[in-house]
């Protein structure tokens, strides 16, 4: 996984009814593009967060 300021992360819900959580990347602190990352989510609260297998980066504006 890779990431640059601006991206968003998201984060699928665990279980059965839970949604999708989204944040936007802050601070790239792993080499490469690589975690961890400080995100801001949706509703403001800002964490370190290492994405597991259920974490994926979207690149908006930046294409295909």
């Amino acid at each position: 996984m890779r990431a640059e300021v601006g991206d968003r992360l998201h984060v699928q819900g665990r279980v059965v009814g839970q949604t999708e959580v989204t944040a936007e990347v802050l601070e790239v602190h792993g080499d490469d593009g690589g975690p961890p990352y400080l995100v801001r989510y949706d509703n403001g609260h800002e964490a370190l967060v290492f994405p597991g297998s259920d974490g994926w980066i979207d690149h908006p504006g930046k294409g295909p």
